[in-house]
């Protein structure tokens, strides 16, 4: 007589495997949707502490921090630039041993300031968990900067003339020396901080200066990046370098404009790829005659498409990407008098 074996049939294991992935296929969703939370938890606290420390800068000094130092009628020469905000308020988001690194007197790429490996320095409230380029920038292979994940408001579109040294309608600009009793449209109206994306293709320098007029749709801008001489994108990463230099203060690097609206696509193709770029007139220090004017775009990895953003109280928000461009624009001037409903 034959004894029967216990164990599972082929179709009752086949049954046990579909109620498996079932079960996977619902608990994913799930998963994912705690995790972008979270990372927008923790995003809106690096944006939080950025705001406090501006504050808190402010009250130390007297005033607002400068988006940089520039020359007015002349140019930097070989040196990069002047420090960036985010350089400016270490000392003020518990960031006080990196803080003492920084010779403020010299540019960020001087031989002091690279001696002590400040450039390379990954800044963690500096940086959104949902990034997915969280890497240093090479240079010839070797470590040369770390990127950033968090602009400053450089206004809506006119950023600095090297002539007349007037900066633009936002709260940041080249050797500001603003107030908060200067935002007039109020603390609560009035961006100070967005999201944007670390290696962000852009395009600069054009050779005479652009209107002064702001673009009003991604076709304007995307005409202006394909004109412009200077294109920093390419297939690499390391070829689209906009947002990779937290310490430096020029506004495609360490700001954003309001000119569009929260992830609006700037599409251009070069060389056979498309990017979703940015656009600098001519970057601060570069030029003794030329203004900067700049369509630097806020934009996120958040899956629902949100934008973090700070406003000058302080107060951290979510801005949907269906903000109207007028009420976006409000929110990045500093003094437009413009009746502002925050959106939902």
């Amino acid at each position: 007589m034959f004894k029967s074996r216990r164990g599972f049939t082929l179709i009752e294991l086949l049954v046990v495997i579909a109620i498996i992935a079932v079960l996977l296929g619902l608990l994913l969703p799930a998963v994912q949707k705690v995790r972008e939370a979270a990372a927008r938890l923790r995003c809106q606290n690096n944006i939080k502490q950025l705001a406090l420390a501006v504050h808190n800068y402010e009250s130390t000094r007297g005033v607002l921090p400068p988006s940089m130092l520039a020359p007015i009628g002349a140019t930097f020469g070989t040196n990069n630039g002047s420090w960036s905000i985010h350089g400016r308020i270490l000392a003020y988001i518990e960031q006080g041993n990196a803080g003492a690194l920084v010779d403020l007197e010299s540019g960020w790429d001087s031989p002091s300031n690279r001696a002590s490996g400040v450039p390379t320095m990954r800044i963690p409230v500096f940086i959104c968990p949902s990034e997915i380029n969280d890497t240093v920038r090479t240079r010839s292979g070797a470590p040369y900067v770390y990127p950033v994940n968090y602009g400053f408001n450089f206004g809506t579109w006119h950023v600095w003339d090297p002539v007349t040294g007037r900066g633009g309608d936002g709260c940041f600009f080249p050797n500001a020396r603003l107030k908060a009793t200067h935002i007039y449209d109020g603390l609560s109206n009035t961006l100070m901080i967005a999201e944007v994306k670390a290696f962000t293709p852009y395009s600069r320098n054009v050779a005479a200066p652009v209107q002064e007029t702001s673009p009003s749709s991604e076709a304007e801008v995307a005409a202006l990046v394909l004109a412009a001489p200077d294109k920093k994108m390419g297939p690499d990463v390391n070829d689209c370098t906009g947002h990779t230099e937290w310490p430096d203060g020029r506004v495609h690097h360490s700001g954003f404009t309001t000119t569009l609206p929260p992830n609006a696509k700037v599409l251009v193709s070069v060389a056979g790829v498309e990017h979703d770029a940015d656009f600098n007139s001519r970057q601060e220090g570069s030029s003794a005659a030329i203004p900067t004017r700049a369509a630097i775009t806020a934009r996120s990895y958040h899956a629902s498409g949100i934008v973090n953003v700070a406003l000058m109280d302080g107060s951290v928000r979510s801005v949907s990407p269906t903000v109207t461009l007028s009420v976006w624009r409000a929110l990045g001037t500093r003094a437009g008098r413009e009746p502002v409903v925050f959106p939902d």
